[in-house]
């Protein structure tokens, strides 16, 4: 039964890395399930040390994307629109590209969302195509570094975990 548990916490931390990919907060699912691990099993492998540092990740994690894609957006002249636009093109774009295989059809969604959705909203608002486009690359480009950054501090706070696990 216990190796059912492990297999089931690995498979949630994975998800939650790959979460990442659709905008959905993948650190807080990491740390959320190593809290839910370590409460099952009575802290044995998971120590209070670990639940902090996973913490104080979880939170730089969530502001480095959302700094890195503001900045990003703000610094080619994006929209508050712009940006929400961007964030909702990422979730959809991600999702219609749920069929191509690998997760590789949604990143590349997600990419392509985000550009979209502050693109069209710059576009709908200023009628000026290159604003719309240069908007369009900045909140495309913050949004990509924000996800990475992101993604490799999960990555660091799994790495973490399975060493204290195994």
């Amino acid at each position: 039964m216990a190796t059912i548990g492990v297999i089931i916490f690995l498979l949630v931390l994975i998800f939650g890395l790959i979460s990442i990919i659709f905008g959905l907060p993948g650190t807080i699912i990491i740390f959320l399930a190593t809290l839910v691990y370590g409460l099952i099993t009575s802290f044995a492998k998971i120590k209070l040390k670990l639940i902090l540092i996973l913490l104080a990740l979880t939170v730089l994690a969530e502001l480095i994307e959302f700094a890195v894609g503001v900045i990003g957006a703000k610094k080619f002249g994006s929209s508050r629109q712009a940006i929400i636009f961007s964030i909702i093109g990422g979730i959809v774009g991600a999702i219609i590209g749920l069929p191509i295989p690998l997760g590789i059809g949604s990143v590349l969604g997600a990419f392509v969302g985000a550009f979209l959705g502050a693109f069209i909203s710059e576009l709908l608002s200023y009628r000026d195509l290159r604003r719309a486009s240069r908007v369009g690359f900045g909140t495309f480009l913050g949004r990509v570094l924000g996800m990475f950054s992101k993604g490799a501090l999960a990555l660091i706070m799994i790495i973490l975990i399975l060493f204290a696990i195994f």
